[in-house]
């Protein structure tokens, strides 16, 4: 009934409003939205990744889809080809510039010696700034597009986005999770991971800010979700982990993601007063997330917190043997493999969700329901101060 209440008054809001006809998704973000990035420059995601709709890797940590391949589908858009990957990417509609591991600020470190990718959100940018520029000379000079018809000799094929693209495409941003993260894997206490939140606000906001510049005017952001429900958070940070709440969530880092939340919800405030033409949606992503862990059984999950692909201990989960990988413990080959139906689990890996639980996810965001403003996703064209 919430959600049903919550739907009807975004409706509301934008009843006499046209749809947007966003021709491009420009994709800024980590693994939650990752199509392909971390895979080409470190190695493909491995089977089973990709099992439940693909029907096999993809380049996503995930069985199937992405929020951002439901984004597109519902725009009817196909899907956003990873930027660095060089092997059947299309961007006439749009590219998609996250990679797993990404944060925010750069971290300074090897993938191999932190888990986090080189390829920060300033970086992202750099690709973004280096892709508007000289998508536009290449697709107007450079006859190397071109498929050859066998009875219609050349037809010139576009793999690149329309000058037009770039002010009227839809960007959206899922990053912020990993900065957290990274600063309880480096040791960090709570008081000292907070204290950071303020400058990774403030570095994601300049990255809207400077796209606004190129002119840029179509912004869907999502906020971060409730980390502290991960195996891979409370498997690798057992101490503060121990602060659980009643379906064992680690209330340290809910904390947390909640003070991310709530400076970049006022950021996106202040957006707005800065940026007159742009329009920008924040997205609730954490409310929903936390609402699979609390009430996973409610919306047909059977598991929560245990995740589907992986093998051991209390979650389904080992730090040193992730989905799809393989170790020989005392002589006999032991593998990280999926559960038989991934559709009934909300975790898929440890780190990451289901198809299942995007596609949940998806269901009750694109009507504008857990957005602010409460605008669907089809009117998010359209700014409300």
């Amino acid at each position: 009934m919430l959600f049903f209440l919550l739907n009807l008054a975004a409706r509301l809001v934008v009843a006499t409003a046209e749809e947007c006809q966003f021709p491009a998704i420009f994709n800024f973000g980590d693994s939650n939205s990752d199509t392909g990035g971390l895979s080409a420059l470190f190695g493909q995601a491995p089977p089973p990744h990709g099992m439940s709709f693909f029907g096999g890797p993809a380049g996503r940590y995930c069985d199937g889809r992405l929020i951002v391949d439901f984004i597109a589908e519902g725009l009817g858009l196909p899907y956003v080809s990873g930027y660095l990957d060089s092997v059947g990417s299309d961007f006439t509609h749009g590219a998609n510039f996250a990679t797993a591991g990404s944060t925010v600020r750069p971290q300074n470190t090897t993938l191999r010696q932190s888990g986090f990718s080189p390829i920060s959100l300033d970086v992202q940018w750099n690709e973004f700034y280096d892709f508007h520029q000289r998508s536009q000379v290449v697709r107007n000079h450079s006859g190397i597009y071109r498929k050859l018809l066998p009875k219609n000799g050349y037809l010139k094929k576009k793999l690149l986005p329309k000058a037009e693209h770039f002010s009227n495409g839809l960007y959206t941003f899922d990053i912020g999770q990993n900065d957290l993260t990274a600063g309880y894997f480096s040791n960090m206490t709570t008081d000292e991971v907070i204290a950071n939140v303020p400058d990774i606000v403030t570095q994601l906001t300049k990255v809207v800010r400077w796209i606004y510049g190129l002119g840029g005017r179509n912004f869907w952001l999502h906020n971060t979700g409730p980390v502290g429900c991960l195996p891979y958070v409370l498997e690798r940070i057992p101490v503060i982990a121990s602060r659980v709440d009643e379906v064992g969530c680690a209330t340290p880092f809910n904390d947390v993601a909640q003070v991310f939340n709530s400076q970049l919800k006022d950021a996106v405030v202040q957006l707005r007063k800065d940026l007159p033409l742009a329009a920008i949606t924040y997205v609730d992503i954490y409310k929903l997330k936390y609402a699979l862990f609390h009430e996973g059984k409610k919306h047909g999950f059977k598991q929560a917190i245990r995740n589907c692909c992986g093998h051991g201990g209390k979650y389904n989960f080992n730090l040193n043997m992730g989905c799809g990988g393989s170790k020989t413990i005392k002589g006999k080959k032991v593998v990280a493999k999926a559960c038989d139906d991934p559709s009934t689990y909300v975790v898929w890996d440890g780190v990451h969700f289901t198809q299942a639980a995007n596609k949940f996810i998806y269901d009750q965001i694109v009507g504008g329901a857990f957005s602010d403003p409460p605008v669907p996703l089809k009117m998010a064209c359209h700014r409300k101060n």
